[in-house]
């Protein structure tokens, strides 16, 4: 036995041995494998899982030869996967519960169509205009179970759901969630369409008094054996799974109660649909001491009731088992206004009046604050209710008063109304703490300008010394006396969404004059860089701590949201707190103003700006650079951010010659940003002026490579474990992808292209099929250890350059072309010709001009020939060997020979003015038998500009002619 068996044998008997999931194709393999695996207690695969299988594996598109994708094909192993996915939902009975759970609307689409063409419905025929009496039992149940599915995925589909924020080892499935999501929204928009005849067909179902059945493993077998037996046409029709009538009108009339109730927002009168289905699914769920094929929440049914009952009118106020709730929309449906009618004198309804308190009191404020608005006189009630209000009431109260008045909206005269409602209720309410809970709130703080709080103050103060509500008299606004957890919180609160400076300091004053504790935890989403941490926790002062972390947090906040003028004033009040006691904090604050100020400039050139920076603005980031370091924190995106806002507005003589090396060897995007600006400085220059490229690309290598880590066994043998990247890199690549989607000069993303663009030559070693990009000859043309390169990095790295490149100017037709020899070099022909077509288009105005030499190189047009052939295109392959310095009559001839052509062929021909061409293409169709076709090929021949005997001007002008209308077609077509 090797040493490698003995490690395995080894290694599997120190383990417990656990049984090895089934795959899927073993079910097609052993007939009797998936009845016995849904036989058992905990099968693995569950269920549901082997249905997403069976129906993923018939629904995988096949390839033809030409390498064309093609719809699944129609085989018997398909037919017999999605007979297996049947089978396991026979297995759950068709419950629908189960399956909704378990699968998605695309999958559970698929399937339940699947039982609809088992069953024989017929094609083509909409499922209202079939005659549910007259189709056999099986049948029938088909078309049921589809549409009780349809509304039940329409109510379920209005319910608001999660959107779970996918992890980094989630995003290569974005594409595949984003395509999902997409076909969910299409069956759903044809499930909507169709509501109403699904409804139709569910409610003439309820009028079959008949059992029914449905399909089990046995039928489907039946089915399988001999198709022919099918549903009604033999006694299979009677061997599913009987369902009593009841059962099933049970099942339905709940289905059609929650469409019915959701349909209810637009339709008043569709409530009064909903209660009678819900109320024939109470009855019949009293029949059923047993429900086996009944499946619904009584909770939700229950939930359901109560709902339609008290929306429609019919509850009755000597209902016991109503909620308060109830209680009230009964007694105000049958105008019962009168507290007394809830008593009268009846004891076991005082327990309930007292439960109703609450309710009572929020209508009364709600109602309050509505006369408020409407300028009317506020209730003697709403009075009562101020005299000794409880704390949750005047939460309540603010709380409506914020959402009645929309701030930005609202007039002035609410504004005013709502301000003169605020005042009177600070002057009814007797507890000084719940005046405080209503100054200190947000609301009041934004309407009440500060001469009127001044005002109410004074008034406070006269009435806290005539009726003594404190024992000392009020100095201040903030002054008032409250409960500290009250008021804590309120400032909490407060302090979170505050983006005043000096209103944050007053916030955190009081709370440091009320407890002594670290504020600047108060919000978890407050965050500060690593690198300033430590120094801002070293503070002495709490208070100061606390504000200066605080302010800076929340302008570095700001900025992630562009509001850029919050953030100026935040910062600023920063750096005059920390100038007072620390020129090392000074300094970080300087470095983060500058920041802030290179990134609103950037942001302002994104969206359309041309202007170009200050001076102060260049010299302060040159000030960065050129700073020493002397134990000072630096966070290198302020480095990184510098260099980019140097490089994009081409200060390359300062790079390359002012930075200190010190500040480069500290700071890699620095020595990135060194480094590009020499070789761009040296572009195209002689070859012995390349050095900064070689190192460049060093640099780039490295980054770009990968270490294998080693771990030696204990019999000493060395085995590979993993392959990481590279620590040698002076940056990770994901990093070095974000500092270059910070560049946007042309120059320097054309260099950083064709360094990549060579480097990913060399690592794919197919010298027929390479990329192409400017400035190539500058960069070496091997490495020293291909080994050691991540290809796949190198290949992805490519990619997103140039498409991040293309967003910036998409009309470069550098990068255009460099773009298409991707996708060419890649196999993907039709991506790859809507490149070079565009290519094209933008440097000659759409085509209305000729084409420069320069872009449609022989090289360039063999590729797009290339494309046209892999697609099929052979007219199109014919017309493009007409481009070329020498015409291709080899290629263009063998072209003309296929008669599998994906194009629009003889309409092509007006595009041909080689003479020779068009006479091959007279005799292929006259060999061919094709009469018309060869018709439209003479009179091509025949038209006068092509005559060989014209002057060699008149022949040019009919070629371009032909070439500027031949590229705009087919532009549109690929465009």
């Amino acid at each position: 036995m090797s040493a490698e068996a003995v490690d395995r044998v080894a290694v599997s008997g120190s383990r417990p041995s656990t049984p090895p999931q089934t795959s899927w194709f073993e079910f097609l393999l052993d007939e009797m494998l998936l009845e016995n695996h849904l036989q058992k207690s905990h099968p693995d695969p569950v269920p549901v899982q082997l249905v997403i299988q069976f129906l993923e594996q018939a629904a995988k598109p096949s390839v033809n030869e030409q390498n064309q994708v093609q719809p699944p094909a129609d085989n018997r192993r398909n037919r017999t996967l999605k007979l297996l996915a049947l089978k396991v939902a026979a297995h759950l009975k068709w419950d629908l519960d189960v399956l909704e759970k378990g699968l998605t609307i695309p999958v559970l689409n698929m399937l339940l169509n699947e039982l609809l063409c088992v069953s024989k419905v017929p094609p083509g025929v909409k499922h209202v205009d079939l005659d549910l009496s007259t189709l056999p039992p099986t049948t029938a149940m088909a078309v049921i179970i589809y549409n009780r599915w349809a509304i039940r995925t329409i109510v379920l589909s209005s319910f608001p759901e999660k959107q779970t924020k996918p992890g980094p080892h989630q995003m290569n499935m974005l594409n595949v969630v984003q395509q999902e999501k997409e076909l969910t929204e299409n069956i759903l928009s044809v499930l909507k369409e169709q509501a109403a005849d699904s409804i139709m067909v569910l409610e003439g179902s309820l009028g079959l008094k008949k059992d029914f059945y449905i399909h089990t493993l046995r039928t489907l077998d039946l089915l399988a054996a001999d198709p022919s037996t099918a549903n009604g046409e033999t006694e299979s029709s009677t061997a599913g799974l009987r369902i009593s009538a009841d059962e099933l009108h049970c099942q339905v009339h709940y289905d059609l109660g929650g469409i019915f109730f959701q349909q209810g927002c637009s339709d008043q009168l569709a409530y009064e649909k909903a209660r009678e289905h819900f109320q024939q699914t109470r009855e019949l769920l009293l029949k059923f001491d047993l429900t086996l094929h009944v499946h619904l929440d009584e909770k939700r049914l229950a939930g359901y009731w109560n709902a339609c009952r008290a929306l429609t009118g019919a509850l009755d106020p000597s209902d016991t088992q109503l909620n308060p709730y109830g209680q009230i929309n009964s007694l105000i449906r049958t105008h019962n206004y009168q507290v007394k009618a809830f008593i009268k004198d009846n004891v076991s309804l005082k327990h309930l009046v007292r439960g109703l308190d609450e309710v009572c009191h929020k209508l009364c404020v709600c109602n309050a604050v509505r006369d408020a608005l409407q300028g009317e006189v506020l209730s003697v009630r709403f009075h009562q209710l101020l005299h000794k209000p409880r704390k949750h009431v005047v939460d309540f109260m603010l709380e409506v008063c914020t959402r009645s008045l929309d701030k930005d909206r609202s007039s002035e005269t609410s504004k005013r109304k709502m301000v003169i409602f605020l005042k009177t209720l600070c002057e009814s309410l007797a507890e000084p703490h719940l005046v405080f809970v209503v100054t200190a709130h947000k609301l009041f703080t934004e309407l009440l300008k500060e001469e009127d709080r001044k005002i109410l103050v004074e008034q406070m103060r006269k009435r806290s010394a005539t009726v003594n509500l404190c024992a000392k008299p009020l100095p201040s606004f903030y002054d008032i006396p409250a409960a500290a957890s009250v008021n804590i919180g309120q400032l909490e609160q407060q302090l979170i969404l505050c983006l005043d400076a000096r209103r944050i300091r007053q916030i955190l004053i009081e709370l440091h004059s009320m407890a002594e504790r670290p504020f600047w935890r108060v919000n978890n989403k407050w965050e500060v860089p690593p690198d300033y941490i430590n120094v801002i926790l070293n503070i002495k002062d709490n208070l100061t701590k606390d504000l200066v972390y605080i302010l800076m947090a929340k302008g570095l906040h700001c900025i992630t949201v562009k509001d850029f003028a919050h953030t100026r004033q935040l910062f600023s009040a920063c750096l005059e707190l920390v100038t007072e006691f620390s020129p090392k904090l000074r300094q970080v604050m300087l470095n983060e103003m500058l920041l802030l100020e290179v990134r609103a400039h950037e942001t302002g050139v994104a969206e359309g700006s041309n202007v170009r920076p200050p001076p102060d603005l260049v010299s302060r980031v040159r000030g960065y650079l050129e700073m020493r370091i002397h134990d000072l924190p630096l966070r290198q995106i302020v480095g990184e951010e510098c260099v980019a806002f140097m490089l994009n507005w081409r200060e390359n003589e300062y790079l390359t010659l002012q930075v200190p090396q010190q500040l480069v060897m500290n700071n890699p995007y620095i020595k990135l940003g060194q480094l590009l600006a020499s070789t761009c400085k040296e572009l195209p220059g002689p070859k012995e002026s390349r050095r900064t490229a070689k190192e460049l690309w060093e640099v780039v290598v490295q980054i770009c490579s990968v270490s294998n880590q080693h771990k030696r066994n204990s019999d000493g043998r060395v085995s590979l474990i993993k392959q990481r990247e590279s620590s040698m890199g002076i940056l990770q690549r994901s990093r070095f992808i974000t500092f270059i989607k910070k560049l946007r000069e042309p120059l320097v993303l054309t260099t950083l292209i064709s360094l990549f663009v060579r480097f990913h030559s060399i690592v794919r070693d197919d010298i027929v099929n390479e990329v192409t990009a400017e400035y190539l000859a500058i960069w070496p043309s091997t490495l020293a250890n291909m080994q050691a390169v991540d290809v796949e990095a190198v290949a992805v790295t490519v990619k997103e350059l140039v498409t991040y490149a293309l967003t910036l100017n998409p009309n470069n037709q550098s990068w255009l072309i460099t773009q298409a020899d991707i996708y060419f070099v890649t196999n993907q022909y039709s991506a790859a010709l809507h490149f070079y077509l565009q290519a094209g288009a933008v440097c000659s105005d759409f085509f209305t001009k000729a084409v420069a030499p320069d872009v449609y190189t022989d090289q360039v047009l063999k590729r797009m020939i290339k494309c046209c052939s892999m697609l099929n295109c052979h007219t199109q392959v014919a017309v493009l060997c007409q481009f070329l310095r020498e015409v291709d009559y080899m290629t263009a001839f063998k072209a003309l020979q296929e008669q599998n052509s994906h194009d629009a062929m003889d309409s092509f021909y007006d595009y041909i003015w080689d003479v020779t061409i068009l006479e091959y293409l007279t005799h292929i169709h006259h060999k061919r038998g094709e009469s018309e076709k060869r018709q439209i090929a003479i009179k091509a021949i025949g038209q006068t500009e092509l005559n060989a005997s014209n002057p060699e001007e008149v022949l040019q002008l009919a070629a371009q002619k032909r070439k500027k209308k031949f590229l705009q077609a087919m532009a549109k077509l690929y465009f």
